[in-house]
Formats: C-alpha cells, structure tokens, sequence
C-alpha cells in the first residue's frame, strides 16, 4: 500500500530526512545553533530575539475574517531559506520578501529548527528565534507547525535527537506532553496567532487497519487546542493536515483531474465531529497523480477547487492549504510555464474562496535554484533574487486578499485564463506559444505562458 508523504522528497523517509538534517544522526544536543548565519541572538531558555516582551495580537484578521489585510497567499521556510548564505544575496532575498507581505510559516523540529524541548523541560528555542525573528524582520504574518516532535516524545532517549526518526509522533502517554509544548511555544511567540497541529499526520498511519490513526490524531489535537486557548482564545487553531492524495479504490471525490484516498476524507470527517474546536481546516495536496497531470497540466489544478468545493459543503471551516503543489515532480518545465500554471492554480484556489496557502519552498545548500524555489540561491554572488513564481504568488496576495470581491472576467480564447476585481485582472496564457487575447473586450498580444496584470478602467 502507498502512503504519500511530502512532493519533492519522495515516499521513502531515508530520502525525507536528507532534507531534515541539522546536525550529525543521534548527536547529543549540545543547545548550540547551527552553522546557519544567525538574524538574532536568541538564548536557549530564556525570551531570545524572537519572543515578544509583551502579548500582542497581529492586525491581520483571523483565518475567516473578512479583512483584506489577510494575504492568503505565503510561504513555508524550509531547511535552507534566507538565512545563510552571500551578505549581499542574503540582503536580495529578504528585500523581495519584505516588498509584499506574505504568510510565512515556520515548523518548531526540522525544517530549519533544532529539537525545542530535548529533555523533559530543557528548552532551546535558539534556532527557532532566529526564523521567527527573520519573518518578523521581513513583514510576514507569521504561522507555526507545530511539528515535529521531541525523541523522549517518542520512544527515544531523553537529551539525543535521532533525525531519521523525524517522522514519528509522539505516543500516546506523551500527547499532553507535546501540548504543554506547544502552549510553551504559543508563550514564547505572543505575536503569533495562527498554529497548525502536526504535519501530513506523520507517524499516525495504523498498518493493521491500513488507515489513518485518526482517533489517535485527534486526541492530540484536543489536548493542543485546549493548551494554545488557554494561552490566549484569541489563538487561531487548525488541523488535521491530511495529504489530499489519490488512490486506486472507489471515492466519493473525484473527477477528470482523479480522485481523492477514501481514507483521508474518513480522517477529516472524525475529526471535524470529535474535536473539541476549530478555527481553519488543514489540507496538503499536489495536482500530480500517480498517472501524472491528468487531463493535462492545467487542468489538474480543478483539483484544488474541487477539494475546497467539498471542504465547504462537508466540513465548513475556512481553509487552509498548509502545502500546495501545482506541479509535478521532476517536471523539466520552463520558468515561464511553472509561473502561469500556479497561476491557474491560484484562480482555482482563489475562486473557490481558500484562507491561506502555502507554497512549499524549496531551498538547497548548494549554489544552484532548484526547480520551483522562490528566489535564487543566496549562497552564491548575486543570489537571492525573486523568481518568476514568486513574483506571481506576490501579485496574489497582493491583489487577491481574504475578502476580497471577485468580478467577471470576458476572455478568449480558451487558453487564456483570467481572474478580476474591480480594479485589476490577472491574466494567464496556458499556450506554449504566443495568444492575440480579448478580455473584456481589450486586445492584448500574450507571450508563451505569460501571466500579466491589466489594471481595470470604468467606462
């Protein structure tokens, strides 16, 4: 049976973990930061660089308000991100994500982020002020996952952190152990409001009943509902974070673009009839099958419509995409393609009214941008420039906030696709060649893939 973890990483968690690493397998946690170049100074125990003096809440809205100071679009930082690297490109990058607010979101184990609690009430938060700080310093609305959890969480040894078993979730004698946790973190980081329970429900696959532990999940969920409300109520709380992925059985959701794992929509209805409370509902999912981009490249992103569709109708939370992927792994495509079929995605998102999407953002060590990041490398000269595919998620959350009234748009031909307000239109051209377009009643001359924004005049 097929468990599909995250795109871009592979099925196999040797392959996960490569990305993971922050320190040497099972090396004892020493409560030093990494080799990273550090934005703060932030102490292991005490309020470092990137907690809060004092309780603040953002003036953003809530993931279901109605304000149009909410971006919906963002991104996840990841191992690498702008934070080492060239002086010169590291200052690039952080100016391209300051020019645009965005969500930014940010795990407190892995992905950037050492081992929060390595013993029983031992903290060192240092590596997580230092990402927290950076989405401070460059304007974001700040988001965290709480995930991954400590090793003595586990089954592991109290004071080591073995980074291969990243994917484990804590037993059940240590769910309370994992919320008190997170209520630390949600103490630590008064300015942040918007929390996310766990990642894709890693480790909580039952082997003997080949489903999802959703009884399990949920159980940890309630106990870390309840320590962030108490907290602060004004915490706004999601989960389950499922992987929206397809499967080879009978669904209740599917259509042209494939289906949706029976399983997983099992997962999100126990929850939402046995959680205690929720503010967003969390989902993960690629437009990519395991027969590829089906019907075609672009329309596969009607996936992403059709599972806020019955998102809405079933479960009735907002909705949160805390991973998005539009494109298929190893794609081979052209800058200019990967940027208009995110495009289109972010119509379908955008249209059937999603509350927050994060793009999963992929950073390497080495020098070179690898497919789909959102800036180029900042570990060479010259680096920590915006990609096309930043530059069309910025004009997203720029011009598509939560709340915002959408407005019809007369387009041909048929390979154009376009996305209105009353004040500006998004248009995608899906051809590989060049499109003579018409939209409403403007004739515009589009490149290959291009993805332009047309300011609308009143007549």
């Amino acid at each position: 049976m097929r468990v599909v973890f995250r795109r871009w990483a592979g099925t196999a968690v040797g392959v996960l973990v490569a990305g993971l690493l922050m320190m040497a397998c099972s090396a004892p946690d020493s409560g030093a930061t990494s080799g990273r170049a550090t934005i703060g100074s932030g102490a292991g125990s005490g309020a470092g660089s990137g907690a809060a003096s004092a309780a603040a809440v953002p003036d953003e809205a809530p993931a279901g308000g109605g304000s149009s100071r909410w971006p919906v679009f963002g991104f996840t930082h990841t191992q690498y991100t702008a934070d080492y690297g060239d002086d010169r490109a590291l200052a690039t990058a952080r100016r391209a994500i300051a020019s645009q607010r965005l969500l930014q979101n940010q795990h407190i184990m892995g992905f950037g982020a050492l081992n929060p609690e390595p013993s029983p009430g031992r903290f060192d938060f240092a590596s997580l002020d230092d990402r927290m700080d950076l989405i401070r310093k460059t304007g974001g609305v700040p988001v965290i996952t709480l995930c991954c959890a400590p090793d003595w969480m586990k089954g592991g040894r109290a004071g080591r952190t073995d980074w291969g078993h990243i994917e484990r979730a804590p037993t059940p004698d240590h769910f309370q152990d994992f919320a008190d946790l997170a209520a630390k973190v949600a103490e630590r980081y008064p300015y942040v409001t918007h929390f996310i329970v766990w990642n894709e429900l890693k480790g909580f696959f039952d082997e003997g009943r080949h489903r999802w532990d959703y009884e399990g999940y949920t159980d940890m969920y309630n106990r870390v509902y309840k320590a962030l409300k108490a907290v602060n109520p004004k915490i706004q709380v999601g989960g389950p974070y499922p992987v929206m992925a397809d499967f080879d059985a009978p669904s209740e959701l599917e259509g042209p673009w494939g289906n949706v794992d029976q399983r997983v929509l099992d997962v999100l209805r126990y929850w939402d009839k046995h959680k205690k409370g929720a503010d967003f509902v969390v989902v993960d999912g690629s437009a990519e099958t395991d027969q590829g981009m089906i019907p075609d490249d672009f329309g596969a992103q009607e996936k992403f419509s059709a599972v806020n569709q019955w998102l809405h109708k079933h479960i009735g939370l907002p909705i949160w995409w805390a991973e998005w992927y539009p494109e298929p792994d190893d794609s081979g495509w052209p800058d200019a393609k990967r940027a208009a079929v995110a495009a289109v995605s972010m119509i379908e998102l955008t249209r059937t009214k999603s509350a927050a999407v994060l793009y999963w953002n992929r950073q390497e060590e080495g020098e070179k941008c690898p497919p789909g990041c959102l800036w180029t490398s900042p570990r060479q000269r010259g680096g920590g420039q915006p990609t096309t595919l930043f530059k069309a998620l910025q004009g997203f959350a720029r011009w598509f906030p939560l709340g915002v009234k959408t407005v019809p748009v007369q387009v041909s031909p048929a390979s154009v696709r376009a996305l209105g307000r009353d004040d500006m239109t998004v248009v995608v051209n899906t051809a590989s060649s060049e499109v003579g377009a018409t939209v409403n009643g403007k004739r515009l001359n589009l490149a290959p893939y291009e993805v332009r924004w047309v300011p609308r005049t009143s007549s």
